[in-house]
């Protein structure tokens, strides 16, 4: 069965095989690169990987409409069940088989917090995802820095596409997701977080030229566009 990815805009992403769809960090509203309304969503299941605005998002609001779980580490879960949605909370390194196949929650190097005016909440450790589907594996590796066990996750787990972020400022930036994708090792990967604000602009088609001399294919992928497994 055909796995299809698609961009939302900035790191927000669907992985559907016509069956079931899974959406990963669905920031919609106020995001300048979204090519729907978190009210135009469809999905199965609501991933968001930290607790941060530009991720957590539309989440809760999703979830709620379409009367769907968010699958996220514990804490983050139980944020979001304090507001009427459905959860099923993991932790990393833990897994789950799902009507579709199965989540894995992986280590990711970053913060996980809700940032309001007058209060900073934190939503527990932030995460990645390890989301197996119609037989094909994708790894969204969320917010991170560069860590030496995704070259553990990368001899564990066969990786059919990596989606990685290339930003800087806020998380690994071009040299570091490249050397992420060689621990990886994935068949794909596809760059992500690098356009929609100004400190995380960068050329994506620079790391798609490091990683490519590196024997790896990439695919870049434009809000709204998609690639298929």
């Amino acid at each position: 069965m055909k796995v299809i990815i698609k961009s939302l805009g900035h790191a927000c992403f669907t992985v559907s095989d016509g069956n079931h769809t899974v959406i990963f960090d669905p920031f919609l509203t106020d995001n300048p690169e979204a090519v729907i309304s978190a009210d135009e969503v469809v999905a199965d299941f609501v991933l968001p990987s930290h607790g941060h605005s530009d991720h957590l998002g539309d989440a809760i609001a999703i979830a709620k409409r379409l009367q769907v779980p968010i699958i996220a580490p514990y804490e983050l879960a139980m944020y979001c069940s304090r507001f009427g949605a459905e959860v099923i909370p993991l932790h990393i390194g833990g897994g789950r088989d799902l009507p579709f196949g199965r989540v894995k929650l992986t280590f990711a190097t970053h913060g996980s917090a809700v940032v309001t005016d007058d209060l900073i909440e934190y939503t527990g450790p932030p995460c990645g995802f390890l989301v197996t589907m119609s037989g094909q594996t994708v790894y969204y590796a969320g917010d991170t820095g560069l860590f030496g066990d995704m070259k553990l996750i990368g001899e564990t787990t066969p990786i059919d596409v990596a989606i990685l972020p290339i930003g800087d400022n806020f998380t690994m930036g071009i040299d570091d997701a490249v050397m992420a994708a060689e621990f990886l090792k994935p068949k794909v990967v596809i760059p992500t977080h690098y356009s929609a604000f100004e400190p995380i602009k960068k050329n994506p088609q620079e790391f798609a030229e490091k990683v490519v001399a590196k024997g790896i294919k990439c695919v870049i992928i434009a809000p709204g566009e998609e690639v298929e497994l």
